[in-house]
């Protein structure tokens, strides 16, 4: 795969564009009442457009605006009443909205090569932010394609926020501004977000799942998946002494550009992609330093997030290993990945599709936790007799081979309930093993 391209220079790509390029406010003017906005995620948030499009809310009626882990704040006036807002995955920015019901929550769980899900079609206008274009015309995702591409290529009203300082990854990360109606340079300064520390109790805990991970279960020449979340996040660290790993992945963690340049992360033996790092985004708030690192790097390609995460190119990569966050996990193995109860808190993402895809390749499937969390100053466990009423299974039990907290590694791939019982109150903390063994005498006659 050849380098990606750098794009011109000041003066010369502002003159290619052209009357394309346009403020904000003339960008959103051409929005209407009825219409349905989708926007970009995380860091290609359109920051600039969506300021703008603030302005007009007030004056527009019926909209409709998809706003997954967007970084801007939509608790605004008119929400629920002249504007809609819906997710298939909650923010910090956002998750208060969607649990007081002023939000609507689209779930999504599969994704098909070529096909937007189900629940992001239909919307005719989209905005996303992207590099300046190169002397070809064709301007860069960045560090996040997720779904820009085939969003943009089915909307009416298409959008972009240019980044001067964006970097550029190859993949099928580009699109070219014959297929952008309006573009919008960036010059608002954003504020700098840094990523939030783990108390020392949260640090041991990472320490001990993420080491006895890499130690145990993950192997040389291995190709991995690693989920979003606050400790699957962190185990890239954990592998620095690995030879010849690969990575297929949804979203690139941290940490990956350094295993990368050590000659660590090499993808020798890949079945797809060998000697590439593929994903579909690259972590938020990733170090300005191993951006650096991956821009133009023929070692990283993006594609779209509906063909990285179809089970269908999943399951070709032989012996893959995933790991994934878990927020609570039962006796039995099912897996909690996004909700408190009822109350969704996040978003499935590709954890479903991974977890059955990996299986399918005959590789590993592995669910970290925390054996508890801290609640209101209690100790409540992560390990439940049973899911709370209401919680959403985001990996059923027969496709989790392994979980993992503090306490150990519960292998239950292949056990029967009763095996796999044992092993589940075997790594919960032990202030609750005995109230979790009574219970599942009650629950499941053991």
């Amino acid at each position: 795969m050849a380098t990606a391209p750098v794009a011109n220079q000041g003066a010369s790509w502002r003159a290619q564009l052209g009357a394309k390029l346009v403020t904000a406010e003339e960008a959103v003017s051409h929005i209407k009442t009825g219409d349905r906005i989708c926007l970009a995620l995380a860091q290609s948030t359109p920051i600039e457009v969506c300021t703008a499009l603030v302005a007009r809310l007030m004056e527009l009626e019926n909209i409709v605006l998809n706003a997954g882990a967007t970084a801007f704040n939509w608790d605004l006036p008119g929400l629920g009443e002249r504007f809609t807002l819906q997710s298939m995955y909650l923010s910090p920015y956002d998750r208060h909205i969607y649990t007081r019901g002023d939000g609507d929550f689209t779930p999504i769980q599969y994704y098909r090569a070529g096909h937007l899900p189900p629940s992001l079609e239909g919307f005719n206008v989209y905005s996303m932010v992207v590099s300046p274009p190169d002397e070809n015309g064709m301007c860069n995702f960045g560090d996040s394609q997720i779904m820009s591409k085939l969003l943009a290529r089915h909307a009416d009203l298409v959008i972009a926020e240019i980044e001067p300082s964006l970097i550029r990854v190859g993949g099928d990360n580009a699109i070219h501004v014959s297929e952008i109606d309006c573009l919008v340079e960036r010059t608002m300064e954003l504020p700098e977000i840094s990523l939030p520390v783990p108390n020392e109790v949260e640090q041991r805990q990472i320490n001990a799942v993420c080491g006895v991970i890499a130690k145990v279960l993950v192997p040389d020449r291995a190709s991995i998946q690693i989920g979003v979340g606050s400790m699957s996040g962190q185990m890239m660290k954990f592998l620095d002494n690995h030879h010849d790993l690969g990575m297929q992945t949804e979203i690139i963690p941290h940490h990956t550009a350094q295993l990368v340049e050590a000659g660590v992360l090499t993808g020798k033996y890949k079945k797809l992609f060998p000697g590439q790092v593929v994903g579909s985004g690259i972590a938020p708030l990733t170090p300005r330093a191993e951006l650096d690192y991956i821009d133009g790097n023929p070692s990283f390609a993006l594609y779209d997030f509906n063909f990285t995460d179809d089970i269908r190119t999943i399951a070709q990569e032989d012996g893959l290993i995933s790991i994934n966050n878990a927020m609570a996990v039962d006796l039995t193995g099912h897996v909690n990945g996004e909700s408190i109860g009822p109350v969704q808190y996040t978003g499935t993402g590709g954890q479903t599709a991974f977890v059955v895809g990996a299986s399918l390749a005959g590789g590993k499937t592995i669910l970290v936790t925390p054996s508890y969390s801290t609640v209101k100053g209690q100790r409540v466990s992560r390990i439940v007799p049973t899911m709370p009423a209401g919680s959403v299974v985001t990996c059923p039990r027969a496709f989790v081979h392994y979980v993992v907290t503090e306490y150990g590694i519960a292998t239950l791939k292949g056990k029967s309930l009763r095996e796999r019982i044992g092993e589940m109150m075997a790594i919960a903390h032990p202030d609750f093993r005995s109230e979790l063994k009574s219970r599942a005498k009650l629950l499941y006659n053991l």
